[in-house]
Protein backbone atom coordinates (compact mmCIF):
# COMPACT_ATOMS: atom_id res chain seq x y z
CA UNK A 1 0.00 0.00 0.00
CA UNK A 2 1.30 3.63 -1.15
CA UNK A 3 1.42 6.35 1.98
CA UNK A 4 -1.51 7.91 0.17
CA UNK A 5 -3.12 4.69 -0.84
CA UNK A 6 -3.42 1.84 -3.07
CA UNK A 7 -0.75 1.70 -5.33
CA UNK A 8 -1.34 0.24 -8.33
CA UNK A 9 1.40 0.89 -10.33
CA UNK A 10 3.99 2.96 -11.56
CA UNK A 11 4.37 5.75 -14.81
CA UNK A 12 7.43 7.53 -15.62
CA UNK A 13 9.18 6.66 -12.00
CA UNK A 14 5.41 8.24 -10.77
CA UNK A 15 3.35 6.00 -8.75
CA UNK A 16 -0.39 5.70 -9.07
CA UNK A 17 -2.44 4.72 -6.46
CA UNK A 18 -6.22 4.65 -5.55
CA UNK A 19 -6.79 7.24 -2.84
CA UNK A 20 -8.66 5.66 0.08
CA UNK A 21 -10.37 8.84 0.12
CA UNK A 22 -12.03 8.79 -2.79
CA UNK A 23 -12.53 4.21 -3.31
CA UNK A 24 -15.80 4.80 -2.57
CA UNK A 25 -16.48 6.46 -5.87
CA UNK A 26 -16.58 3.51 -7.64
CA UNK A 27 -14.13 2.21 -10.44
CA UNK A 28 -13.65 0.21 -13.85
CA UNK A 29 -10.77 -2.70 -14.53
CA UNK A 30 -11.66 -3.53 -17.85
CA UNK A 31 -9.21 -5.02 -21.27
CA UNK A 32 -9.51 -8.16 -23.02
CA UNK A 33 -9.22 -11.67 -22.06
CA UNK A 34 -5.47 -12.36 -20.59
CA UNK A 35 -4.65 -8.64 -20.42
CA UNK A 36 -4.03 -8.78 -16.70
CA UNK A 37 -7.21 -7.62 -15.29
CA UNK A 38 -7.27 -10.17 -12.37
CA UNK A 39 -3.64 -9.36 -11.22
CA UNK A 40 -5.17 -5.78 -11.53
CA UNK A 41 -8.26 -7.06 -8.98
CA UNK A 42 -6.01 -8.76 -7.34
CA UNK A 43 -3.30 -6.00 -6.43
CA UNK A 44 -6.22 -3.84 -5.44
CA UNK A 45 -8.20 -6.41 -3.56
CA UNK A 46 -5.56 -6.66 -1.15
CA UNK A 47 -3.96 -3.11 -0.95
CA UNK A 48 -7.35 -2.26 0.47
CA UNK A 49 -7.27 -5.19 2.97
CA UNK A 50 -4.23 -3.65 3.75
CA UNK A 51 -5.57 -0.73 4.52
CA UNK A 52 -8.52 -1.74 6.95
CA UNK A 53 -11.27 -2.32 3.60
CA UNK A 54 -13.49 -4.97 3.46
CA UNK A 55 -13.54 -6.70 -0.06
CA UNK A 56 -15.92 -8.44 -1.49
CA UNK A 57 -15.02 -10.30 -5.05
CA UNK A 58 -16.46 -13.03 -7.26
CA UNK A 59 -13.48 -15.73 -8.27
CA UNK A 60 -14.98 -16.51 -11.61
CA UNK A 61 -12.27 -18.50 -12.67
CA UNK A 62 -10.89 -19.67 -9.09
CA UNK A 63 -7.29 -18.10 -9.78
CA UNK A 64 -7.91 -15.27 -7.35
CA UNK A 65 -8.00 -17.87 -4.41
CA UNK A 66 -4.14 -17.47 -4.43
CA UNK A 67 -4.56 -14.38 -2.64
CA UNK A 68 -5.03 -15.82 0.81
CA UNK A 69 -1.18 -17.29 0.58
CA UNK A 70 2.64 -15.30 0.25
CA UNK A 71 3.84 -15.15 -3.34
CA UNK A 72 6.39 -17.26 -4.47
CA UNK A 73 7.51 -14.54 -7.03
CA UNK A 74 10.14 -16.03 -9.83
CA UNK A 75 13.12 -14.47 -11.80
CA UNK A 76 10.52 -12.30 -13.47
CA UNK A 77 8.55 -11.00 -11.23
CA UNK A 78 11.52 -9.95 -9.08
CA UNK A 79 13.26 -8.31 -11.71
CA UNK A 80 9.87 -5.93 -12.61
CA UNK A 81 9.67 -5.12 -8.79
CA UNK A 82 13.35 -4.00 -9.09
CA UNK A 83 12.90 -2.17 -12.09
CA UNK A 84 9.80 -0.11 -10.49
CA UNK A 85 11.67 0.55 -7.28
CA UNK A 86 9.70 -1.91 -4.92
CA UNK A 87 10.79 -4.76 -2.75
CA UNK A 88 8.28 -7.77 -2.86
CA UNK A 89 7.77 -8.59 0.43
CA UNK A 90 5.51 -11.84 0.51
CA UNK A 91 2.42 -11.64 2.37
CA UNK A 92 -1.47 -13.40 1.75
CA UNK A 93 -4.59 -11.17 2.50
CA UNK A 94 -6.78 -12.73 5.62
CA UNK A 95 -9.74 -14.18 3.36
CA UNK A 96 -13.11 -16.28 4.02
CA UNK A 97 -14.75 -18.25 1.16
CA UNK A 98 -17.75 -18.14 0.10
CA UNK A 99 -19.70 -20.92 -2.42
CA UNK A 100 -23.46 -20.75 -3.02
CA UNK A 101 -23.49 -24.52 -3.58
CA UNK A 102 -21.74 -25.10 -0.21
CA UNK A 103 -18.76 -26.65 -1.64
CA UNK A 104 -15.99 -24.38 -1.56
CA UNK A 105 -16.65 -22.25 0.59
CA UNK A 106 -19.19 -20.93 3.49
CA UNK A 107 -22.96 -21.55 1.87
CA UNK A 108 -24.58 -18.21 1.54
CA UNK A 109 -28.13 -18.14 1.27
CA UNK A 110 -31.06 -14.85 0.94
CA UNK A 111 -34.74 -15.44 1.32
CA UNK A 112 -37.23 -15.83 -1.33
CA UNK A 113 -38.83 -13.03 0.39
CA UNK A 114 -35.60 -10.74 0.47
CA UNK A 115 -34.42 -11.00 -3.23
CA UNK A 116 -38.44 -9.73 -4.30
CA UNK A 117 -40.67 -10.40 -7.41
CA UNK A 118 -38.55 -7.60 -9.46
CA UNK A 119 -34.95 -9.92 -8.91
CA UNK A 120 -36.54 -13.22 -8.72
CA UNK A 121 -38.34 -12.17 -12.20
CA UNK A 122 -34.86 -11.33 -13.49
CA UNK A 123 -33.15 -14.44 -12.49
CA UNK A 124 -36.37 -16.51 -14.21
CA UNK A 125 -36.14 -14.51 -17.46
CA UNK A 126 -39.99 -13.88 -17.35
CA UNK A 127 -41.64 -11.35 -19.48
CA UNK A 128 -43.37 -8.64 -18.00
CA UNK A 129 -47.11 -10.16 -17.75
CA UNK A 130 -45.56 -13.02 -16.18
CA UNK A 131 -43.56 -11.02 -13.63
CA UNK A 132 -47.32 -9.10 -12.56
CA UNK A 133 -48.42 -12.33 -11.67
CA UNK A 134 -45.51 -13.01 -9.55
CA UNK A 135 -45.90 -9.96 -7.83
CA UNK A 136 -49.47 -10.89 -7.45
CA UNK A 137 -48.36 -14.03 -5.61
CA UNK A 138 -46.16 -11.87 -3.57
CA UNK A 139 -48.88 -9.53 -1.99
CA UNK A 140 -51.42 -11.88 -1.47
CA UNK A 141 -48.55 -13.97 0.49
CA UNK A 142 -47.77 -10.70 2.58
CA UNK A 143 -51.20 -10.38 3.29
CA UNK A 144 -51.87 -14.20 4.60
CA UNK A 145 -49.12 -13.58 6.86
CA UNK A 146 -47.07 -16.46 5.56
CA UNK A 147 -43.24 -16.42 4.81
CA UNK A 148 -41.64 -17.00 1.65
CA UNK A 149 -38.30 -18.29 2.10
CA UNK A 150 -37.13 -20.84 -0.06
CA UNK A 151 -38.35 -22.74 -3.65
CA UNK A 152 -40.74 -25.16 -2.04
CA UNK A 153 -42.65 -21.75 -0.14
CA UNK A 154 -42.64 -20.03 -3.81
CA UNK A 155 -44.32 -23.63 -4.88
CA UNK A 156 -47.05 -23.56 -2.90
CA UNK A 157 -47.89 -19.82 -2.86
CA UNK A 158 -48.42 -20.30 -6.87
CA UNK A 159 -50.84 -23.24 -6.23
CA UNK A 160 -53.03 -21.20 -4.19
CA UNK A 161 -52.67 -18.67 -6.88
CA UNK A 162 -53.55 -21.04 -9.56
CA UNK A 163 -56.21 -22.60 -7.24
CA UNK A 164 -57.91 -19.05 -7.23
CA UNK A 165 -57.13 -17.20 -10.24
CA UNK A 166 -60.21 -16.07 -10.70
CA UNK A 167 -61.01 -14.38 -7.24
CA UNK A 168 -57.21 -13.16 -7.49
CA UNK A 169 -58.06 -11.94 -10.66
CA UNK A 170 -60.40 -9.76 -10.06
CA UNK A 171 -58.75 -8.35 -7.16
CA UNK A 172 -55.14 -7.63 -8.67
CA UNK A 173 -55.56 -8.21 -12.36
CA UNK A 174 -55.79 -11.34 -14.93
CA UNK A 175 -53.78 -14.15 -13.50
CA UNK A 176 -53.58 -17.26 -15.81
CA UNK A 177 -53.23 -20.42 -14.70
CA UNK A 178 -51.28 -21.21 -17.74
CA UNK A 179 -48.89 -18.47 -16.49
CA UNK A 180 -48.50 -19.54 -13.55
CA UNK A 181 -47.54 -23.13 -15.01
CA UNK A 182 -44.99 -20.89 -17.04
CA UNK A 183 -43.63 -19.62 -13.95
CA UNK A 184 -43.49 -23.04 -11.78
CA UNK A 185 -41.62 -24.59 -15.29
CA UNK A 186 -38.47 -22.34 -14.90
CA UNK A 187 -39.00 -22.74 -11.01
CA UNK A 188 -37.94 -26.44 -11.98
CA UNK A 189 -34.93 -24.80 -14.42
CA UNK A 190 -33.63 -22.81 -11.63
CA UNK A 191 -33.39 -25.63 -8.85
CA UNK A 192 -31.39 -27.56 -11.67
CA UNK A 193 -28.83 -24.86 -11.96
CA UNK A 194 -28.41 -25.30 -8.56
CA UNK A 195 -30.41 -21.88 -7.58
CA UNK A 196 -32.61 -23.65 -4.67
CA UNK A 197 -29.30 -23.04 -2.40
CA UNK A 198 -29.64 -19.69 -2.67
CA UNK A 199 -32.51 -19.24 -1.50
CA UNK A 200 -32.96 -20.28 3.21
CA UNK A 201 -31.76 -19.63 5.98
CA UNK A 202 -29.54 -19.15 7.80
CA UNK A 203 -29.94 -15.87 5.46
CA UNK A 204 -26.81 -13.76 4.95
CA UNK A 205 -25.67 -10.80 7.38
CA UNK A 206 -23.72 -8.55 6.22
CA UNK A 207 -22.11 -7.37 8.63
CA UNK A 208 -20.18 -10.80 8.25
CA UNK A 209 -19.05 -9.40 4.73
CA UNK A 210 -17.77 -6.29 6.70
CA UNK A 211 -14.98 -8.04 9.46
CA UNK A 212 -11.22 -6.63 9.96
CA UNK A 213 -9.29 -9.19 11.71
CA UNK A 214 -7.10 -8.82 14.59
CA UNK A 215 -4.59 -6.62 12.54
CA UNK A 216 -7.24 -4.48 11.39
CA UNK A 217 -6.63 -5.67 7.32
CA UNK A 218 -10.21 -6.25 5.72
CA UNK A 219 -11.29 -10.00 5.38
CA UNK A 220 -11.26 -10.31 1.80
CA UNK A 221 -14.76 -12.28 0.67
CA UNK A 222 -14.28 -14.67 -2.20
CA UNK A 223 -17.21 -15.86 -3.56
CA UNK A 224 -16.39 -19.50 -5.39
CA UNK A 225 -18.13 -18.26 -9.25
CA UNK A 226 -16.68 -20.99 -11.79
CA UNK A 227 -19.54 -23.00 -11.02
CA UNK A 228 -21.86 -20.29 -10.74
CA UNK A 229 -21.07 -18.46 -13.90
CA UNK A 230 -22.61 -21.63 -15.88
CA UNK A 231 -25.79 -19.78 -14.94
CA UNK A 232 -24.97 -16.60 -15.95
CA UNK A 233 -28.71 -14.90 -14.85
CA UNK A 234 -28.20 -16.65 -11.59
CA UNK A 235 -24.97 -14.97 -10.88
CA UNK A 236 -25.43 -11.49 -12.09
CA UNK A 237 -28.81 -11.56 -10.00
CA UNK A 238 -27.50 -12.59 -7.00
CA UNK A 239 -24.70 -10.40 -6.76
CA UNK A 240 -27.05 -7.16 -7.66
CA UNK A 241 -29.36 -8.48 -4.84
CA UNK A 242 -26.45 -8.13 -2.63
CA UNK A 243 -25.63 -4.44 -4.32
CA UNK A 244 -29.83 -3.55 -3.39
CA UNK A 245 -29.06 -4.96 0.56
CA UNK A 246 -25.97 -2.90 0.93
CA UNK A 247 -27.47 0.11 -0.30
CA UNK A 248 -30.99 -0.53 1.53
CA UNK A 249 -29.55 -1.72 5.01
CA UNK A 250 -26.10 0.24 5.43
CA UNK A 251 -26.49 4.10 7.16
CA UNK A 252 -25.79 7.23 5.66
CA UNK A 253 -21.67 8.29 6.08
CA UNK A 254 -21.43 10.85 3.15
CA UNK A 255 -16.94 10.71 2.40
CA UNK A 256 -15.23 8.76 4.61
CA UNK A 257 -11.56 8.50 5.22
CA UNK A 258 -11.42 5.18 3.61
CA UNK A 259 -15.00 2.86 2.29
CA UNK A 260 -16.75 0.47 4.66
CA UNK A 261 -16.69 -2.32 1.85
CA UNK A 262 -14.86 -2.40 -1.93
CA UNK A 263 -17.68 -4.86 -3.88
CA UNK A 264 -15.69 -6.05 -7.04
CA UNK A 265 -18.23 -6.71 -9.61
CA UNK A 266 -16.21 -9.37 -12.24
CA UNK A 267 -18.05 -10.05 -15.47
CA UNK A 268 -20.07 -7.34 -15.47
CA UNK A 269 -21.42 -7.15 -18.12
CA UNK A 270 -23.88 -10.27 -17.49
CA UNK A 271 -25.53 -7.61 -15.45
CA UNK A 272 -26.60 -5.34 -18.43
CA UNK A 273 -27.07 -7.90 -21.17
CA UNK A 274 -30.74 -8.19 -22.29
CA UNK A 275 -31.84 -6.09 -18.56
CA UNK A 276 -35.22 -4.36 -18.64
CA UNK A 277 -35.39 -0.97 -18.63
CA UNK A 278 -36.66 -0.92 -15.11
CA UNK A 279 -33.53 -2.69 -14.16
CA UNK A 280 -31.27 -1.11 -15.69
CA UNK A 281 -32.69 2.29 -13.77
CA UNK A 282 -32.72 0.37 -10.25
CA UNK A 283 -28.67 -0.64 -11.30
CA UNK A 284 -28.22 3.19 -11.92
CA UNK A 285 -29.87 4.07 -8.66
CA UNK A 286 -27.90 1.83 -6.42
CA UNK A 287 -24.26 3.51 -8.30
CA UNK A 288 -25.27 7.04 -7.88
CA UNK A 289 -26.42 6.10 -4.12
CA UNK A 290 -24.64 3.51 -2.51
CA UNK A 291 -21.01 5.80 -2.25
CA UNK A 292 -22.53 7.83 0.15
CA UNK A 293 -23.28 4.42 2.42
CA UNK A 294 -19.43 3.58 1.93
CA UNK A 295 -19.18 1.49 -0.79
CA UNK A 296 -16.79 1.56 -3.75
CA UNK A 297 -18.54 -0.34 -6.42
CA UNK A 298 -16.11 -1.65 -9.43
CA UNK A 299 -16.89 -3.12 -12.39
CA UNK A 300 -14.70 -6.10 -14.13
CA UNK A 301 -15.22 -6.58 -18.23
CA UNK A 302 -13.61 -6.73 -21.16
CA UNK A 303 -15.01 -3.68 -22.51
CA UNK A 304 -16.46 -0.06 -21.37
CA UNK A 305 -18.93 -0.35 -23.75
CA UNK A 306 -20.38 -3.34 -22.17
CA UNK A 307 -21.49 -1.03 -19.47
CA UNK A 308 -24.31 1.45 -19.98
CA UNK A 309 -23.06 5.02 -20.36
CA UNK A 310 -25.43 6.09 -17.13
CA UNK A 311 -23.17 3.55 -15.28
CA UNK A 312 -20.23 3.95 -16.39
CA UNK A 313 -20.05 7.81 -15.37
CA UNK A 314 -20.50 7.18 -12.16
CA UNK A 315 -16.85 5.67 -12.49
CA UNK A 316 -14.63 7.29 -11.10
CA UNK A 317 -11.00 5.94 -10.92
CA UNK A 318 -10.15 3.61 -14.12
CA UNK A 319 -7.52 0.87 -15.12
CA UNK A 320 -7.76 0.09 -18.83
CA UNK A 321 -5.80 -2.89 -19.76
CA UNK A 322 -5.23 -3.38 -23.92
CA UNK A 323 -8.32 -4.12 -26.27
CA UNK A 324 -8.35 -5.06 -29.79
CA UNK A 325 -10.16 -3.49 -32.17
CA UNK A 326 -10.61 -5.83 -35.69
CA UNK A 327 -14.40 -5.21 -36.24
CA UNK A 328 -16.20 -1.77 -36.51
CA UNK A 329 -18.19 -2.98 -33.14
CA UNK A 330 -14.70 -3.12 -31.38
CA UNK A 331 -12.79 0.16 -32.86
CA UNK A 332 -16.60 2.23 -31.77
CA UNK A 333 -15.37 0.62 -28.34
CA UNK A 334 -12.07 1.52 -29.08
CA UNK A 335 -12.97 4.95 -29.45
CA UNK A 336 -15.34 5.07 -26.71
CA UNK A 337 -13.21 4.10 -24.33
CA UNK A 338 -10.02 6.06 -24.87
CA UNK A 339 -12.75 9.25 -24.81
CA UNK A 340 -13.36 8.38 -21.40
CA UNK A 341 -9.94 9.32 -20.35
CA UNK A 342 -8.66 12.43 -19.83
CA UNK A 343 -6.15 13.17 -22.27
CA UNK A 344 -2.41 13.13 -21.79
CA UNK A 345 -0.16 15.08 -24.62
CA UNK A 346 2.49 13.08 -24.28
CA UNK A 347 0.73 9.74 -26.05
CA UNK A 348 -2.87 9.05 -28.49
CA UNK A 349 -5.21 7.20 -25.92
CA UNK A 350 -6.57 5.03 -28.39
CA UNK A 351 -3.25 4.16 -30.00
CA UNK A 352 -1.82 3.37 -26.42
CA UNK A 353 -4.58 1.21 -25.14
CA UNK A 354 -3.85 -1.46 -28.49
CA UNK A 355 -0.52 -1.63 -28.01
CA UNK A 356 -0.59 -2.47 -24.07
CA UNK A 357 1.62 -5.22 -22.97
CA UNK A 358 0.46 -7.82 -20.74
CA UNK A 359 1.06 -6.32 -17.30
CA UNK A 360 0.37 -2.70 -18.61
CA UNK A 361 -2.60 -0.53 -18.30
CA UNK A 362 -3.74 3.07 -19.06
CA UNK A 363 -4.66 4.42 -15.27
CA UNK A 364 -6.55 7.37 -14.23
CA UNK A 365 -7.66 7.76 -10.49
CA UNK A 366 -9.76 10.90 -8.68
CA UNK A 367 -7.13 13.35 -7.11
CA UNK A 368 -7.88 15.46 -3.73
CA UNK A 369 -10.51 17.18 -5.20
CA UNK A 370 -12.01 14.22 -6.65
CA UNK A 371 -11.05 15.64 -10.15
CA UNK A 372 -9.64 12.34 -12.73
CA UNK A 373 -6.08 12.54 -12.95
CA UNK A 374 -4.12 12.74 -16.70
CA UNK A 375 -4.40 8.95 -17.83
CA UNK A 376 -1.27 7.68 -17.36
CA UNK A 377 0.56 4.57 -18.75
CA UNK A 378 1.25 2.81 -16.10
CA UNK A 379 3.00 -0.74 -15.13
CA UNK A 380 0.88 -2.68 -13.12
CA UNK A 381 3.11 -3.56 -10.08
CA UNK A 382 3.08 -7.18 -9.16
CA UNK A 383 1.11 -8.87 -6.46
CA UNK A 384 2.80 -10.06 -3.07
CA UNK A 385 0.10 -13.08 -2.76
CA UNK A 386 0.09 -15.94 -4.67
CA UNK A 387 -0.69 -15.83 -8.29
CA UNK A 388 -3.17 -19.10 -9.35
CA UNK A 389 -5.62 -20.83 -7.34
CA UNK A 390 -5.14 -22.49 -3.68
CA UNK A 391 -4.69 -26.55 -3.13
CA UNK A 392 -7.82 -28.11 -1.18
CA UNK A 393 -5.82 -28.50 1.70
CA UNK A 394 -5.29 -24.75 1.93
CA UNK A 395 -8.95 -23.90 1.30
CA UNK A 396 -10.02 -26.25 3.78
CA UNK A 397 -7.47 -24.89 6.32
CA UNK A 398 -8.56 -21.45 5.56
CA UNK A 399 -12.28 -22.38 5.98
CA UNK A 400 -11.14 -24.01 9.55
CA UNK A 401 -10.06 -20.73 10.52
CA UNK A 402 -12.91 -18.72 9.64
CA UNK A 403 -14.31 -16.20 11.61
CA UNK A 404 -17.98 -17.38 10.41
CA UNK A 405 -17.46 -20.91 10.91
CA UNK A 406 -20.42 -22.35 12.26
CA UNK A 407 -23.03 -19.76 11.32
CA UNK A 408 -23.95 -20.66 7.67
CA UNK A 409 -22.80 -24.42 7.66
CA UNK A 410 -26.43 -25.71 8.41
CA UNK A 411 -29.63 -25.41 7.58
CA UNK A 412 -32.10 -24.11 9.85
CA UNK A 413 -35.66 -25.14 9.88
CA UNK A 414 -38.78 -23.60 10.61
CA UNK A 415 -42.20 -23.32 9.99
CA UNK A 416 -43.17 -21.01 7.41
CA UNK A 417 -45.56 -20.93 4.38
CA UNK A 418 -44.83 -24.50 3.13
CA UNK A 419 -45.67 -25.78 6.75
CA UNK A 420 -48.54 -23.58 7.24
CA UNK A 421 -50.35 -24.68 4.12
CA UNK A 422 -49.63 -28.36 4.70
CA UNK A 423 -51.13 -28.19 8.00
CA UNK A 424 -54.30 -26.93 6.38
CA UNK A 425 -53.80 -29.97 3.90
CA UNK A 426 -54.20 -32.20 6.96
CA UNK A 427 -56.56 -30.28 8.96
CA UNK A 428 -59.13 -30.44 5.89
CA UNK A 429 -58.51 -34.21 4.88
CA UNK A 430 -59.43 -35.03 9.12
CA UNK A 431 -62.49 -32.54 9.19
CA UNK A 432 -65.50 -34.66 8.80
CA UNK A 433 -68.32 -34.88 5.52
CA UNK A 434 -71.19 -32.33 5.98
CA UNK A 435 -74.33 -33.83 7.22
CA UNK A 436 -76.34 -32.85 4.64
CA UNK A 437 -75.83 -31.80 1.04
CA UNK A 438 -75.78 -27.82 0.54
CA UNK A 439 -79.12 -26.16 -1.14
CA UNK A 440 -79.44 -25.08 -4.76
CA UNK A 441 -78.98 -21.37 -3.72
CA UNK A 442 -75.95 -22.42 -1.47
CA UNK A 443 -73.94 -24.00 -4.66
CA UNK A 444 -74.95 -20.89 -6.45
CA UNK A 445 -73.95 -18.28 -3.58
CA UNK A 446 -70.78 -16.71 -5.06
CA UNK A 447 -67.52 -17.81 -2.67
CA UNK A 448 -65.20 -15.93 -1.18
CA UNK A 449 -61.50 -15.94 -2.05
CA UNK A 450 -60.06 -19.07 -0.40
CA UNK A 451 -57.75 -18.78 1.48
CA UNK A 452 -53.89 -19.96 0.89
CA UNK A 453 -54.44 -23.28 3.11
CA UNK A 454 -57.88 -24.11 1.57
CA UNK A 455 -56.62 -23.52 -1.91
CA UNK A 456 -53.99 -25.62 -0.99
CA UNK A 457 -55.73 -28.09 0.88
CA UNK A 458 -57.52 -29.10 -2.05
CA UNK A 459 -55.14 -29.02 -4.74
CA UNK A 460 -53.04 -31.56 -2.28
CA UNK A 461 -56.25 -33.97 -1.73
CA UNK A 462 -56.53 -33.69 -5.49
CA UNK A 463 -53.42 -35.40 -5.90
CA UNK A 464 -53.19 -37.69 -3.03
CA UNK A 465 -53.05 -41.79 -4.09
CA UNK A 466 -51.28 -40.60 -8.29
CA UNK A 467 -47.91 -41.26 -9.02
CA UNK A 468 -48.44 -37.19 -9.72
CA UNK A 469 -49.27 -36.74 -6.11
CA UNK A 470 -46.32 -38.63 -4.73
CA UNK A 471 -43.84 -36.43 -6.96
CA UNK A 472 -44.92 -33.85 -5.84
CA UNK A 473 -44.86 -34.61 -2.42
CA UNK A 474 -41.88 -35.56 -2.53
CA UNK A 475 -40.74 -32.16 -4.48
CA UNK A 476 -41.75 -30.30 -1.34
CA UNK A 477 -41.21 -32.01 1.48
CA UNK A 478 -37.81 -30.25 3.63
CA UNK A 479 -37.13 -27.76 5.85
CA UNK A 480 -37.64 -24.09 5.49
CA UNK A 481 -35.78 -21.12 6.70
CA UNK A 482 -36.29 -17.56 7.77
CA UNK A 483 -33.51 -14.76 8.07
CA UNK A 484 -33.04 -14.77 12.37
Amino acid sequence: MADDGVLIGIADHHPQSLRLDRANRHGLVAGATGTGKTVTLQVLAQGLSDAGVPVFAADVKGDLSGICQPGQPGEKMLARAEAMGLTLQPAGAPVVFWDLFGEQGHPVRTTVSEMGPLLIARMLELNEVQEGVLTVVFRAADEEGLLLLDLKDLQAALTYAAENAKALGARYGNVSPATVATIQRKLLMLEDQGGANLFGEPALQLSDLMRTDGSGRGYVNLLAADRLIAAPRLYATFLLWLLSELFEELPEVGDPEKPRLAFFFDEAHLLFRDAPKALLEKVEQVVRLIRSKGVGVYFVTQNPADIPETVLGQLGNRVQHALRAYTPVEQRGLRAAAGSFRANPAFDTAEAIQALGVGEALVSVLDEKGAPTMVARTLVRPPVSRLGPVTPAERAAVMAASPVRGLYDQLRDRQSAYEMLQAKTVETAAAPEPAAKPTRAAREKPSELQSMGEAFAKSMLRSVGSQIGREIMRGLLGGVRRRR
